[in-house]
């Protein structure tokens, strides 16, 4: 009994000493991505967007940014979500809208919950597209004058740019893989052999 206690108490901070450890290299490259991503993305929507309208930016791309930067191996946070999700979401946050414009409490607890089933059944699931659909509703004027081409530009547009500078920079390092798949994996493989030739 004695020993058991003791090999638990054992394990036990070790797990404890494990998750205490700071990696600063990796800590790094999430800061770098989720900066530059965000960054980009508000960079280009200055342009065409009011200061308020950027508030989407935290929103939804904040809350991917988490995802896609600092929990990249999380299915949740996989190109097929990120993409999907976003785009599935804004489709049906401007088709509620659209339905329902003078309804702002139905309109944006449908397209939520329309939107979390879509996800699910096209296998998208990702949850900062919950915030997607719930500013097509909220949003400015300016957002609902966008009508679906709020899916493309700046759901679609910015989704892809999150994409590309997550894939760059969780790249750097050797253990840092995303897109956490297979499939990926054998490409990256193949392209840091014939690079290191």
């Amino acid at each position: 009994m004695r020993k058991r206690i003791h090999r638990h108490l054992r394990a036990a901070r070790y797990i404890v000493y494990k998750e205490t450890l700071i990696d600063f290299k990796e800590h790094l490259w999430t800061f770098l991505g989720s900066f530059f991503g965000i960054g980009l993305i508000g960079l280009l929507s200055s342009q065409y967007f009011t200061a308020s309208d950027n508030l989407f930016l935290i929103g939804s791309f904040g809350a991917s940014s988490v995802l896609i930067y600092g929990i990249i191996n999380s299915p949740l946070a996989q190109p097929r979500n990120l993409i999907g999700g976003h785009v599935v979401c804004a489709i049906v946050g401007v088709s509620i809208y659209k339905l329902l414009p003078g309804q702002v409490w139905l309109s944006s607890a449908l397209s939520v919950s329309i939107s979390i089933v879509l996800m699910q059944i096209t296998k998208t699931l990702h949850p900062p597209g919950g915030a997607t659909a719930l500013i097509a509703n909220i949003g400015s004027p300016k957002i609902h004058a966008l009508g679906y081409l709020y899916v493309l530009s700046p759901v679609l547009s910015g989704a892809v740019i999150l994409l590309a500078v997550a894939i760059f920079f969780n790249n750097r390092t050797s253990h840092r893989q995303y897109p956490n798949n297979k499939k990926w994996y054998l490409v990256r493989r193949r392209y840091r052999r014939i690079s290191h030739r």
